[in-house]
């Protein structure tokens, strides 16, 4: 999976958008982009490049956060995140292997982590 079709999967939840916070990163050629929701401005997805990888880190619940890095080789704890809430997809080539993350559960972790982030609805 491409930066661009990460970033057009992410555009496809209700109120998300891209946002680029880090001034001094926008006239590097890979800046770091944040997904957010329009509703409350939290972020579920921060999507960046590190060591010539193609990286994506996405709030999970702890526990889950915990399995899916011992199932996944490219799984780590968030890089530059809080290391219980956050995990850190390394996603394409870079490396001898390629990403050991099949694309139907990257996708279904980005709709989780975009999940815990959206705005409770309340009832009256």
């Amino acid at each position: 999976m491409t930066r661009r079709e990460l970033i057009g999967f992410c555009l496809t939840f209700p109120a998300a958008y891209e946002d680029y916070p880090f001034d001094d990163l926008t006239q590097t050629e890979n800046p770091w982009t944040v997904m957010r929701h329009r509703g409350n401005k939290k972020s579920f997805a921060f999507i960046y490049e590190r060591g010539g990888r193609l990286c994506v880190n996405l709030k999970c619940d702890p526990l889950e956060a915990d399995f899916l890095r011992s199932v996944f080789a490219y799984i780590t704890p968030g890089y530059h995140m809080n290391k219980t809430h956050w995990n850190t997809v390394y996603i394409g080539a870079g490396s001898p292997c390629d990403s050991d993350i099949p694309k139907d559960e990257l996708r279904r972790m980005i709709a989780n982590s975009y999940d815990l982030i959206k705005p409770k609805v309340r009832k009256r």
